[in-house]
């Protein structure tokens, strides 16, 4: 038998993380349509070209829901005109049904979104349609989508607890996952919509939809940092080898229909760490700051992320 020198027994082994991650940026929509004032065109746009030239792959520009339900968003086919797409960059939109998915495609976007629950009780209050119901609403959208070759994501909310139902099965998120799957969507971004999951709950949710044949290429990781561990949330996923997390510009953004869930992760949170972890984004950290400086002067309040309240603290 080796003897081990006594510095050996105590070595740290670093996790194997991903090389590189999709930084997938929500800000613009789920993070806007939350505040109370309604930005206009000319900002939106601005904030929205400003991330783009900060390198992020993935901006989610608004949502083609009824007026009524979001007004912050009802103008989105203008938004879509206003803004200047960069080559490479992805400019999805979130659609609830046909007559959604019919604007979105004459303003030319080429991605989507579609969203339901792992809880019966929280997509009734949302969507007022329950799990089944909702996918199959659905159902045709995706096809549709397909037709046309647009890129379909499913959101799939309350995945780590309910604010109605409490604890949310691994089980029946895999449940929902997989009836996601068979509609052929092309990502599925799984939400701790009122922030309670810590990274232990992340493992196993993770590994039930390992162990349950889905593969790692599809899974994205959306957290809200309510209880502050979003970003201990996120190293778990890098553990179990997820590779796409959806971030806010500032950690804009919450969910009305969760009551106490406050913003998301801030884009700026995390790419510092994965900055710190030596995992690449290809984005401009410093670049997504100067959008968020912006765009909060126009807000005329300060958003929630820690990173930008230290850097604006320190700079005065």
């Amino acid at each position: 038998m080796v003897e081990m020198e006594p510095w050996e027994e105590h070595a740290i082994r670093r996790p194997h993380l991903p090389e590189r991650v999709t930084v997938y940026e929500v800000g613009p929509r789920d993070g806007l349509q939350n505040e109370a004032e309604t930005l206009s065109l000319e900002v939106r746009a601005e904030f929205i070209d400003a991330l783009a030239e900060a390198g992020l792959p993935a901006i989610e520009v608004g949502s083609f829901v009824s007026p009524k339900a979001i007004p912050q968003l009802a103008d989105s086919e203008e938004l879509y005109r206003r803004i200047h797409p960069v080559s490479g960059v992805r400019y999805p939109a979130l659609v609830p049904n046909l007559k959604g998915l019919e604007r979105a495609l004459s303003v030319g976007v080429r991605e989507i979104a579609v969203f339901t629950a792992a809880s019966e009780t929280f997509n009734r209050k949302n969507i007022n349609a329950g799990v089944d119901e909702s996918i199959e609403r659905f159902r045709p959208v995706v096809a549709r989508a397909k037709e046309e070759k647009i890129r379909v994501r499913g959101y799939v909310s309350t995945v780590f607890g309910c604010p109605y139902e409490g604890d949310v099965s691994p089980e029946a998120v895999r449940e929902v996952v997989h009836k996601l799957l068979d509609l052929s969507v092309d990502e599925i971004s799984l939400g701790d919509t009122i922030g309670v999951a810590t990274p232990a709950d992340v493992y196993d949710v993770i590994e039930a939809l390992y162990d349950s044949g889905v593969t790692r290429g599809v899974l994205a990781l959306h957290f809200h940092d309510t209880r502050g561990t979003a970003l201990a949330n996120v190293f778990a996923g890098l553990e179990c080898g997820v590779t796409t997390y959806d971030a806010s510009a500032g950690g804009l953004g919450g969910c009305p229909y969760a009551p106490g869930a406050s913003g998301n992760l801030a884009t700026e949170d995390l790419l510092y760490m994965l900055e710190g972890l030596g995992v690449a984004t290809g984005v401009t950290l410093a670049r997504v700051v100067e959008a968020s400086r912006r765009l909060a002067e126009s807000l005329g309040h300060r958003p929630s992320g820690r990173y930008l309240a230290a850097v604006w603290g320190s700079n005065g």
